[in-house]
């Protein structure tokens, strides 16, 4: 049993501890309310009052008001004693800031026998200055200079301290939202970042305890009104303040200036349209037109394509409505995600789509990954191409986690120059439509275009689907097949050569010869 288990605290109390004391930096974006902040003062007791042998150190609390610090260091105090760990009484000392020497700043101190103590300081980044220790920036998001405070705050990383950055939020563009979408995007990898809706922290037991030390009983249907009423006291405010969903600034989530200036005008975009009549015509008539349009305008584009680089792909499905947009990237050996090609079906069976699909990954030179729309009609394609090329595929049920976790490091690989764009119109305006839906950038549900042409945004879903796929940790293997003792006999080399509509047509017909004389063939 660990240290935390044996407080008395609710899950989610204890996992943020847990992975405090497991990360140099954690940032956590909460609900307010939920006694987050309780929780941790346990955790500035347990550290206050370890030797340095056992991992003890100093603790340096933030907070934007003076009233929230002195009652953290308040709510150590009180373990301490729960906890029996001798500390003396809370002191109050000033802090003179060279920059404004007529404000009253109060430090509030509380010291251990250990040696280390717990500190509660003014909101100030030169608060930090020649300090080592455990740092706990509380309310981050509403703190005057918060980018200052964290850089005065890193410094004390650097001979074994701690970060802790905690808050509700405050807006989209607030510096915490701005640390919290960059750990998603994957800048800071070292980073820690933790999640707790007010929803998570009434089933991990808010509302019970809230009961225990008001003598409410506490029942199911009881909980659920208290959750509405507190909701609708929050009024527009619910999803900032309860659900971790910044309140959303005016202006697209990908500017036009940065769409510009990462566009490649030679990227190839191929689009392949067909009318209401083609769905009825033969088998034989829709599978030689699409074999037709992929040897005419698509296999020119792989053909052209470095057989050296590594390429992924993302695809977001459309089928009478919108489109189909099939997204290549290249990933140069610069770390450069470059888009190879832009592939868009309009109203192209289910059929064709597959044949086309699998026409271009069977030529796609060291194809690595991709993640695919298995929404609704999508989860058919996405299926039949997983059954095909196996874990490099993975079929995407799109939602809001999704979004959240994967349109920061789209946006991000756009900022840092590594992603390059096609230039092409109706590409630019599908990305320009991304927009913030509940704190999470997405494609809001209203189309554009005029009807027969309308778009959805559906090149920028296919976009953040390839980055995404060229970030996944995919298994490569290879193989080679055991010869046939026939092929052995004949000396038939072990290639594919021929087409991939003939391989399909032989095991129609049960010729399993075919591949015996060719070698193994995956279909």
């Amino acid at each position: 049993m660990s240290e935390a288990e044996k407080w008395p605290l609710l899950p989610y109390q204890r996992a943020a501890i847990d992975t405090i004391m497991s990360h140099d930096v954690t940032v956590i974006e909460k609900s307010r309310r939920i006694g987050l902040s309780w929780g941790v003062s346990w955790l500035a007791a347990l550290v206050a009052s370890s030797s340095r042998e056992a991992g003890g150190m100093d603790v340096f609390y933030m907070g934007f008001e003076k009233d929230m610090t002195r009652q953290f260091v308040s709510d150590t105090a009180d373990h301490a004693r729960i906890l029996e760990i001798p500390a003396s009484e809370i002191g109050e000392s000033l802090f003179i800031d060279p920059e404004n020497p007529d404000k009253d700043l109060k430090i509030f101190r509380l010291d251990f026998a250990s040696g280390f103590e717990v500190l509660g300081l003014p909101s100030v980044p030169r608060a930090f200055r020649s300090k080592q220790g455990l740092v706990i920036i509380d309310e981050a998001a509403f703190i005057d200079d918060l980018q200052a405070v964290l850089d005065a705050a890193m410094a004390l990383l650097i001979w074994g301290g701690r970060l802790v950055v905690v808050s509700s939020h405050n807006g989209d563009q607030n510096p915490f939202n701005t640390l919290v979408n960059g750990i998603r995007a994957g800048r800071h990898p070292d980073y820690a970042l933790v999640r707790i809706t007010f929803d998570e922290a009434l089933e991990q037991g808010l509302y019970k305890t809230i009961c225990l030390r008001t003598g409410v009983e506490w029942s199911e249907q009881g909980q659920d009104a208290w959750r509405e009423k507190i909701i609708r006291q929050y009024g527009d405010g619910a999803d900032q303040e309860l659900f971790c969903i910044p309140s959303p600034s005016v202006g697209a989530f990908i500017p036009l200036a940065l769409i510009e200036a990462r566009t490649v005008a030679a990227t190839p975009v191929l689009r392949w349209s067909c009318d209401s009549e083609f769905v009825v015509l033969p088998e034989s008539a829709r599978s030689g037109e699409a074999l037709r349009f992929c040897e005419r305008e698509l296999w020119p584009v792989l053909d052209a394509l470095d057989p050296k680089t590594p390429h992924v792909f993302g695809e977001d499905f459309g089928r009478s409505g919108d489109l189909t947009v099939i997204w290549v990237l290249a990933l140069e050996r610069n770390l450069t995600r470059r888009t190879a090609l832009v592939l868009e079906l309009r109203n192209v069976p289910f059929d064709q789509q597959r044949q086309i699909l699998f026409y271009l990954l069977d030529r796609l030179p060291l194809f690595r990954a991709g993640k695919m729309d298995a929404r609704g009609n999508g989860q058919y394609l996405a299926e039949v191409t997983v059954q095909r090329y196996g874990a490099r595929v993975e079929a995407v049920m799109l939602s809001e986690p999704w979004y959240r976790e994967n349109m920061p490091p789209f946006k991000a690989a756009l900022e840092d120059g590594a992603l390059t764009l096609p230039a092409d119109r109706e590409i630019h305006d599908d990305i320009r439509a991304l927009a913030i839906v509940r704190g999470v950038a997405r494609v809001p549900d209203k189309r554009a275009g005029e009807k027969g042409s309308q778009r959805h945004g559906d090149a920028a879903v296919a976009v953040a689907m390839a980055v995404a796929a060229g970030r996944s940790e995919v298994e490569a293997y290879g193989y080679v097949p055991a010869p046939s003792p026939f092929a052995m006999s004949t000396q038939t080399p072990i290639t594919r050569d021929w087409p991939i509509e003939d391989e399909i047509a032989a095991e129609r017909a049960g010729r399993r010869d075919f591949y015996g004389l060719r070698g193994s063939v995956r279909l």
